[in-house]
């Protein structure tokens, strides 16, 4: 919650301060590589930028040259700057996001120590331990670059120089994901996964529409799961689907309420997972060994086996913030921050249609089926892990790598890299052990499906998991599987993706863990509660969401389901998911 006495639309000014200086896009008056100093700019917008601008610019003084990368490492190797400062000037050198984050100790380790590790991009290196905390950054510091230095090396030839790093302020209006992220697109040029990832979803997608041709026009929206191995990669989860149901919450959970296609791909996802974790369980050695899961001694939860990664395929760009405009241009002298916040801000789902959470047009109703917008999702997702609270009881976060867009009608992806990265910048070092803000790789890719609007079954949409048999059609509107679908859990119509379902999983593999006091929940809203490491990152992230201006989430009120979500006028929305 905000402090007292502070007010809400004065904190969402000043983070949005920021993130617009670290979008403006260049003027036709002269941005150029030499920055004006903020003395020079002109507006009303002046006065409200003017403290964020004063510690990004600096007038009077010629720019010194840019060190390169080799130039950088060599320093470090003759010891005449350690391993703390290398990385931050690597940092801004590669434009990669770095944090150090304070963890606990590994082991069984006796006496005080303080323990941090290196995240970079939000990926977690080795944990570095000391009797100060400045002896433990260090370490870490050291022990993430033994991981790093050789790739670097090996790649000199086309790490960036000094003529390659970019201004303070971007010169082009819409930079690449390879001039924002350098060493990112050195990996990318290392394979072509960006091409393999889509013709894996179009493969699999033709292949279940050629067995089921009459459900085809539900393609129109598709997103998938791809995981990545040393041997390739599968898709192993699929959905499709542009709905909430217009039922109300349902008691016994048998009714799925989001049916979007993210969504539905995510649910399919966690049945993917349930369905690993009962191979890991079992008492055959044959299927332990087929698992993704291993078991990782020092958090006592399951992890993904070394070399596996988990990618996103959207054939749409998710619905809320990361549909910016195109016109509109995150630049102070041009267009309030205000306007902007509400174009960046929490986006509620409603009937097909995305509002923020700011906004006065979303007509109040307790019987409209109300949820977050799918970019929302994501972005919560990228924090908490993919897997949900009830798998939170035996795995660690599973995050994925990166996401790849689809959409052909599509140029712009700077909205996604704002809504699902930089609105939650920062937060690792609050969250728990083993979470932590997984920023993926963000690109457009080639469509796998054409974005019909045409046919009979619009409200229809199709999931799958790696190993199903057969696909299931659930109608959205309705948030139950149709009489004709291929694929049908008996004559209540409820879906394999229903709380219900979901609830019967988790029992079977609590059950095959040996987990007696899992085995004792009552509910799967009490499954949910237990997972307290997850509660609280999810708390966390609630939290600085809304210490950040960008609105508050939905908020269960009651058992019966219902939702609430105070709006600007202080009037209460009800709302299910």
């Amino acid at each position: 919650m905000l402090p007292s006495g502070v007010s809400f639309r004065g904190s969402r000014g000043a983070c949005f301060a920021q993130i617009l200086m670290k979008n403006l896009p260049a003027s036709s008056s002269g941005l150029t590589k030499s920055c004006e100093p903020p003395s020079t700019l002109p507006g009303p917008g002046k006065d409200v930028f003017d403290q964020q601008v004063k510690s990004t610019f600096k007038s009077g003084a010629p720019d010194k040259p840019k060190a390169t990368t080799k130039m950088l490492i060599d320093r470090y190797k003759r010891g005449e700057t350690n391993a703390v400062s290398l990385l931050h000037q690597l940092a801004q050198v590669l434009q990669f996001h770095l944090e150090m984050k304070e963890t606990v100790t590994t082991g069984n380790i006796l006496g005080l120590y303080f323990a941090f590790c290196v995240v970079i991009d939000g990926v977690e290196y080795k944990t570095g331990m000391g009797i100060t905390k400045k002896e433990a950054r260090l370490k870490a510091a050291e022990l993430a670059l033994q991981d790093l230095l050789p790739t670097l090396e090996s790649l000199k030839s086309v790490l960036p120089g000094a003529s390659d790093v970019p201004p303070p302020l971007p010169v082009k209006e819409e930079p690449s994901i390879s001039e924002v992220h350098p060493y990112r697109s050195i990996h990318e040029r290392k394979n072509s996964a960006n091409l393999q990832f889509p013709q894996a979803v179009r493969d699999q997608l033709t292949k279940l529409m050629n067995s089921h041709p009459e459900f085809s026009v539900c393609a129109g929206t598709t997103a998938a799961f791809i995981v990545q191995t040393s041997g390739g990669c599968e898709v192993v989860a699929l959905g499709t689907g542009n709905f909430n149901t217009k039922e109300s919450a349902s008691m016994s959970g048998r009714i799925v309420h989001d049916s979007h296609a993210v969504v539905t791909a995510r649910r399919s996802l966690m049945r993917f997972l349930y369905r690993h974790l009962l191979m890991f369980f079992s008492k055959t050695a044959n299927l332990t060994e087929k698992s993704i899961f291993q078991q990782n001694s020092m958090s006592g939860l399951l992890s993904l086996k070394s070399g596996i990664t988990f990618h996103l395929y959207v054939n749409q760009l998710p619905k809320g913030a990361a549909q910016i405009p195109s016109k509109l241009r995150l630049n102070p002298l041009s267009i309030s921050a205000w306007q902007v916040n509400n174009e960046i801000s929490l986006h509620l789902s409603v009937e097909g249609k995305v509002f923020s959470v700011f906004s006065s047009a979303f007509e109040h109703s307790a019987s409209k089926v109300v949820s977050m917008s799918t970019t929302d999702k994501i972005t919560q997702w990228q924090v908490l892990g993919y897997q949900g609270a009830l798998l939170s009881h035996f795995i660690e976060p599973v995050y994925v790598q990166s996401i790849l867009i689809g959409d052909s009608g599509c140029s712009d992806i700077r909205g996604m890299e704002i809504s699902v990265s930089q609105r939650v910048e920062g937060i690792t070092s609050q969250l728990p052990m083993f979470y932590c803000m997984m920023r993926p790789h963000i690109s457009l890719v080639p469509s796998v499906a054409t974005n019909s609007a045409s046919g009979g079954h619009l409200t229809y949409g199709i999931n799958w998991s790696e190993g199903d048999s057969s696909l299931e059609v659930v109608d959205g509107l309705e948030g139950r599987t149709i009489e004709e679908s291929p694929f049908k859990s008996g004559p209540a119509l409820a879906s394999r993706l229903c709380k219900a379902a979901m609830l019967h999983r988790f029992k079977l593999v609590a059950k095959e863990a040996q987990r007696q006091d899992l085995l004792a929940t009552s509910s799967y809203r009490e499954a949910k509660r237990m997972a307290k490491p997850y509660q609280e990152a999810k708390n966390v992230l609630r939290a600085y969401l809304l210490q950040q201006g960008f609105g508050s989430w939905l908020v269960k009120l009651s058992l019966s389901q219902p939702w609430f979500l105070p709006n600007q006028a202080t009037k209460w929305v009800f709302v299910c998911v």
